[in-house]
């Protein structure tokens, strides 16, 4: 004989009302003693509720939002008689491991997250979060099986890959490259630096002559040059796939995309592999856009990716797109012998970056290349024997010209429609964008995306810090995307960065500001030198005086630019920061000296007008 019983909430310890985030059953459902009904949260941690005993779902009593309290019923479980209950008791083997299960490590009940215990470095989510929807198991009919599919493995891939196998899950990760790495390692961010410390070196020979130094000109040897970049993107790559080994971290190479909302197929030369997921991380990036006019079957046509192959150094470069990376790629191939010139369609080079930066990596570049054109498209291009002969509209550039190469580099394009993605009913816009709510989590709940994918800005050391959210909301931490400010920088010559607001949003918007600007030209680290062209600016508010965004242009800015990036973070004022004492002589002290402006305190300059201030 059956018998009906109600399974109620159990002591859950010194909690009153907690909310339920997940219910985890529906009626008709067969369950067994230890399975997970439902999810509660509180403030203080998440856990899953298991039944006491086994038998059918006959009616849920509980929605998600409701809080309940020690003793509410959950659900009404009808059971077998109590012979036929003794001997389900009977010795079993044990279930698999929930996802947050193996998550915690602990002897917590599943899903538990307990406050200062493996807390994750992100900001908790608020209380109005959203609840973890609960993924489906794996399919069976799969050559892999996995708790966490990560499809890409550039820094965000990877480093949510890592995260979830380090808070203990089983995790696959997907790879289009025989290298991990992704297009930043591989064909991207560390090979383009590469270069570019190299042309930092040949245009710092070049400038100390002006100290009573020469050099000479430099022999360009291209295979060596190449060979530098290579033995640096192997050694990453190299420590990457030794330490997804010593993670756990199971790698497969190829093409991947879905094929259910549970499954992705890879495609590789040898085989198509079926992995079967119960959370997934698309990491899956994005692709150098192209213009379709222009003639991508000649090989001297090319996207940063061919650029970065340095098999032979032009005379004449056409760059086209004045961005960051145009820029970058512009500066290598300029101190390698190239004559450039820069094609940018907006009014000015780096759109959307404020112009007192960019006119000071202007002035330098202007001297160097052999032209800049703005407010410029190109219309055309053909291939010819002599070289790919372009065609300009814009009022200062010619109507047409020959170059030996062509560097296109218009923006990138998200790889959201290259993934399969609405067979797991995952909605990519117009644009290939996927939109993901603060815990990274798709339209699909148990689908998390991250890093290019995902939209602006498209930069790795966003991608990373997503990637771990990905990974602990996965592992049933309560982890959230919070971030005040994402810095960005180019890594020109000048380099050139800035973080939280900038002057330019700040008069779209209408936000109120003021601003600090310390020139490099009283630095004596800067004149020591020989670059007292930069300068430091920091944006602040009027009345709280707390520092709203910085801009810095010069030498080593992507490094300086950190230190106001954590000053938005934690809230600080221009006095923190002019307070806070800088090594002498450094490039960190224009930091100090912008705050000390802001607060009328500086002695390194004289400013008649400044405000003096009592501390």
């Amino acid at each position: 004989m059956s018998q009906t019983k109600d399974i109620p909430v159990p002591d859950i310890g010194d909690f009153d009302k907690v909310e339920v985030i997940e219910v985890l059953v529906s009626p008709g459902d067969t369950i067994a003693p230890e399975d997970s009904l439902i999810t509660l949260e509180s403030d203080k941690a998440s856990m899953e509720i298991p039944s006491p005993a086994g038998g059918t779902v006959k009616e849920v009593r509980v929605q998600v939002g409701d809080k309940v309290a020690q003793g509410d019923t959950i659900v009404t479980v009808e059971t077998a008689d109590k012979g036929a209950a003794a001997s389900s008791e009977a010795p079993q083997e044990p279930a698999p491991e929930s996802t947050a299960e193996a998550a915690t490590g602990s002897d917590e009940p599943a899903g538990t997250s307990v406050a200062g215990a493996d807390q994750p470095a992100h900001r908790e989510s608020a209380g109005d979060q959203q609840p973890v929807q609960a993924s489906p198991a794996a399919p069976s009919d799969t050559d892999i099986q996995c708790q966490v599919l990560v499809l890409g493995s550039g820094p965000g891939g990877y480093t949510a890959a890592f995260r979830a196998a380090d808070l203990g899950l089983n995790v696959v990760l997907v790879e289009r490259y025989d290298s991990l790495g992704g297009v930043c390692l591989n064909v991207g961010c560390i090979p383009s630096k590469a270069y570019l410390h190299t042309a930092e070196i040949i245009t710092g020979a070049e400038r100390a002559a002006e100290h009573g130094v020469e050099f000479g000109s430099p022999t360009i040897d291209t295979d060596k040059l190449r060979g530098f970049k290579d033995g640096v993107v192997d050694k990453l790559t190299g420590g990457l796939k030794s330490m997804a080994k010593q993670r756990g971290v199971t790698v497969v190479h190829g093409d991947g995309h879905f094929v259910s909302p549970n499954s992705v197929a890879v495609e590789s030369n040898e085989a198509t592999q079926t992995v079967g997921f119960e959370r997934a991380i698309i990491a899956a990036g994005s692709e150098s856009a192209k213009i379709p006019a222009l003639p991508w079957d000649d090989e001297r046509v090319m996207t940063s990716t061919g650029a970065l192959e340095v098999d032979e150094i032009p005379k004449r470069l056409l760059v086209i797109g004045g961005g960051i990376i145009g820029l970058e790629m512009a500066c290598v191939y300029d101190a390698l012998g190239s004559k450039v010139t820069v094609c940018e369609l907006a009014d000015g080079l780096m759109p959307g970056t404020d112009r007192d930066l960019v006119k000071i990596l202007e002035k330098r570049i202007k001297s160097r290349y052999e032209a800049i054109y703005t407010q410029t498209k190109v219309t055309q291009a053909d291939a010819q024997k002599q070289g790919i002969k372009v065609r300009f509209e814009g009022d200062k550039a010619p109507e047409t010209d020959v170059f030996d190469r062509v560097l296109v580099s218009v923006g990138r394009a998200p790889n959201g429609h290259n993934i399969g993605a609405d067979a797991a009913g995952v909605t990519v816009d117009e644009r290939g964008f996927i939109a993901v709510d603060e815990f990274q989590r798709t339209n699909v709940g148990h689908i998390h995306a991250i890093g290019d994918i995902v939209g602006q800005p498209m930069l790795a050391h966003k991608a990373t810090h997503e990637g771990k959210v990905a990974a602990e909301v996965c592992a049933g931490h309560k982890s959230a995307f919070d971030a005040r400010t994402i810095p960005s920088v180019a890594y020109t010559d000048p380099e050139v960065a800035w973080t939280g607001l900038t002057e330019t949003e700040a008069k779209e918007r209408g936000i109120a500001y003021e601003k600090a600007s310390f020139p490099w030209a009283a630095s004596g680290r800067a004149l020591g030198m020989g670059r007292d062209d930069g300068a430091t600016k920091l944006l602040y508010d009027p009345e709280t005086q707390q520092v709203l965004g910085a801009g810095i242009v010069g030498p080593h800015a992507g490094d300086l630019i950190a230190e106001a990036t954590l000053a938005i973070e934690m809230g600080a004022d221009v006095q923190d920061v002019g307070l806070t004492i800088h090594p002498h002589p450094t490039l960190s002290e224009s930091v100090a000296f912008a705050a000390e402006i802001a607060e009328g305190t500086i002695t390194d300059l004289y400013l008649p007008k400044q405000r003096k201030r009592s501390r």
